[in-house]
């Protein structure tokens, strides 16, 4: 029991830009103008993007999508993709599309999230996420979820109930 692995070890460096700054500029801007800009690079991006290799594939009212790779920080101690990944990602669209259906000046979180997990990962795999909202709100709202590798192939599933509020009070 005294062995423990050897081989190469890996090194990732993650650089990104003040979150805080960002959300003050997202409570000037509606849902759907902010994670535009996002997509189109005027407004950078938040850590947790940078950090699970993340990035919006495409925003309109209601509907997000995101694509994402694991890498091998990703995995857990048996070697495959840690289910965490899946779930930030489901999370994530969840979250934005209740997002791009927000004024300027409102906020949401999640409330809840059930995830079902279909497939296992390995790093290196282009998944896609995309959320839907099911049913808006002025205080919760609803949001269902798909994560699928490029081939179309459906890797986990998540439903989201989410809090909208003013961060302000």
């Amino acid at each position: 029991m005294d062995e423990k692995p050897t081989g190469p070890t890996e090194t990732r460096t993650i650089e990104f830009t003040d979150p805080l700054a960002t959300a003050r500029l997202g409570m000037t801007l509606s849902g759907l103008e902010f994670l535009r800009g996002m997509a189109d690079g005027t407004v950078p991006p938040p850590p947790i993007a940078v950090l699970m290799n993340m990035d919006i594939e495409s925003v309109e009212e209601g509907r997000v999508s995101f694509g994402g790779t694991p890498d091998p920080s990703h995995y857990n101690p048996i070697g495959m993709v840690h289910g965490g990944f899946a779930a930030t990602m489901l999370d994530t669209v969840c979250g934005c599309a209740v997002h791009s259906t927000l004024p300027a000046g409102k906020a949401y979180t999640s409330i809840e999230i059930k995830v079902s997990y279909l497939r296992p990962l390995q790093a290196g795999t282009r998944l896609v996420a995309t959320g839907v909202v099911t049913k808006p709100g002025s205080r919760v709202a609803f949001a269902e979820a798909t994560l699928a590798g490029m081939d179309g192939t459906l890797v986990a599933t998540a439903s989201s109930s989410l809090l909208v509020f003013d961060p302000r009070t």
